[in-house]
């Protein structure tokens, strides 16, 4: 009887998608150990261990061991491995200095971004944007100040044109240069550009 629930188990676990990972780290010596009874067997390192893992399993389900993890529940945090040419990975890594992120967090950035069709905006990008735009509201509020004033009839020191003028050209750059700002760094993550 436990012999048909060992092996149920066992059929159950090869039949499910094999879409997660077990890692794990071992001396140098374990390593050679696995890697000369894998030759041995003619099989790959993978194999040998994926075997040891089933019999372990198959060795808990006889001794009446129960999951008590869903093993449906999905993984929130799923990683993806891709290799990467050494060239492609030194490009990586410039572009990702370039955004101030680590390669991973580009990359995971740079895919979502393409998946879902956002342009993100780096959060050193985000921050020069946000004071930025606190300057642009002092100004407004500046300008306000004297527009009042001057429909209120004060006198006392009224902004020349001049003073006018450069306040405007200064809205007028910081306008374009946010305009700017942000085709640039949706073209980058379009084109993969840092």
């Amino acid at each position: 009887m436990q012999d048909s629930r060992a092996a149920a188990f066992v059929t159950r676990l090869v039949l499910m998608a094999a879409d997660a990972f077990i890692q794990f780290r071992v001396t140098p010596e374990e390593k050679a150990l696995v890697r000369a009874l894998a030759a041995r067997e003619q099989i790959t390192e993978s194999v040998l261990v994926k075997q040891l893992l089933t019999t372990t399993l198959r060795s808990a389900s006889l001794q009446g061991l129960q999951v008590t993890e869903s093993v449906e529940r999905p993984n929130r945090d799923s990683r993806l491995y891709v290799r990467l040419d050494p060239e492609d990975r030194m490009m990586l890594s410039d572009r990702a200095a370039a955004r101030g992120m680590r390669s991973a967090t580009y990359a995971s950035v740079f895919l979502r971004a393409h998946l879902r069709n956002l342009t993100p905006i780096p959060k050193d990008e985000l921050l020069a944007l946000k004071r930025s735009i606190s300057e642009l509201r002092m100004l407004g509020s500046n300008l306000n100040q004297i527009a009042k004033a001057l429909h209120q009839g004060d006198t006392a020191r009224q902004p020349g044109l001049d003073d006018v003028r450069t306040m405007l050209r200064i809205a007028e750059a910081l306008r374009d240069h946010f305009k700017a700002l942000l085709i640039a760094n949706e073209r980058s993550w379009r084109q993969g550009h840092g």
